[in-house]
């Protein structure tokens, strides 16, 4: 609202619908009033004016506005869930992840009001695996103890093709201690490193030559005490030979073809020989536990000699396989 060759002395806003007044400020020298509130989408509102012309003179005026039904609203879904890690924290491998629940036309627009603040300060981009999901990780993995204040001001953006933000969004994330296991394909063996100093060694089986594990960093996504592994979910299905279908204890998902590390007794004999499974790394009774107990969300596990290709960058969170370089091109705004 604006006044011309004059002053505004007083704007009242009104939702037609709930009667809900809308509130608002003027600026230094009152040629102009501001919603300091979002208006809500397919609504009316009545407006009440007055002003005061350069010569003195009083004037009043009402009118009625009416705001864009948008054909679609997309929400701004965060990966991992807040409630998932409020107790835990994350590991230094998670990328922040947005995902929106209507394709993204405009990404541009929709990254300009995205944002990841740490404590400490640590470079950080954003990449657009496809239209509905944008990661964000920095340059190394996190400090351990970084605060990661994330948000989304994405209410009222125009996403492109009828697609408008359903609302804004902020969370907090906390960085928890620093837990990294180095899995080597050649040695047959996993050390484990906490805030970068060697803890653990243990003994492991990982892919085959026909299913190798993929190389490079993997970020723990899931823990099951115990997790039915069928591999019909990535189209190994009853009739192939590598079909298989069991419950393993111990469980923590390291990519979404399958990959976990877990508890395998039928494997025990080749851990720290010889690599026998269909891409998981497998451990025996107490050292699953172990490591079941001491990693979670955001945890990292490095692949190496595994005769494996390299992680895709959307395989979940094959962020990591990127260099700096190639991760900031995957930002709209490069």
């Amino acid at each position: 609202m604006r006044a011309a060759g004059g002053a505004l002395t007083d704007v009242s806003m009104v939702n037609a619908a709930t009667s809900a007044t809308v509130t608002g400020a003027f600026d230094a020298g009152k040629a102009a009033w501001t919603t300091n509130e979002p208006l809500g989408y397919g609504s009316t509102y009545r407006v009440t004016a007055t002003a005061v012309s350069s010569d003195g003179r009083k004037v009043r005026q009402e009118s009625t506005i009416g705001t864009l039904e948008p054909q679609k609203r997309a929400e701004p879904n965060l990966i991992p869930a807040p409630d998932a890690v409020a107790g835990t924290g994350i590991g230094v491998g998670q990328p922040i992840v947005f995902q929106f629940t209507a394709p993204v036309q405009d990404k541009a627009a929709v990254e300009r009001q995205l944002s990841v603040v740490s404590q400490p300060a640590q470079e950080g981009s954003w990449y657009w695996i496809d239209d509905q999901h944008a990661h964000y990780r920095p340059q190394q993995y996190w400090q351990p103890g970084t605060t990661l204040t994330v948000s989304a001001k994405v209410y009222g953006v125009n996403f492109g093709n009828g697609v408008y933000g359903a609302e804004d969004r902020t969370e907090t994330y906390h960085v928890h201690d620093s837990w990294i296991a180095k899995a080597d394909g050649n040695a047959v063996q996993m050390t484990i490193y906490h805030n970068g100093s060697p803890v653990k060694t243990m003994p492991i089986s990982m892919g085959k030559d026909s299913t190798p594990t993929h190389l490079g960093p993997h970020v723990i996504s899931e823990k099951h005490a115990v997790f039915t592994m069928d591999s019909c979910t990535y189209g190994v299905c009853p009739g192939n030979p590598e079909y298989y279908r069991s419950d393993e204890r111990w469980s923590l998902r390291i990519s979404n073809d399958g990959e976990f590390v877990h508890e395998n007794p039928a494997s025990v004999s080749a851990q720290g020989n010889t690599n026998v499974s269909h891409g998981c790394i497998n451990l025996n009774a107490d050292n699953a536990k172990w490591f079941f107990d001491h990693f979670g969300l955001g945890d990292v596990v490095e692949v190496t000699n595994s005769g494996g290709p390299q992680l895709p960058v959307w395989d979940l969170y094959g962020d990591w396989a990127l260099s700096w370089q190639d991760w900031q091109a995957g930002s709209a705004l490069r």
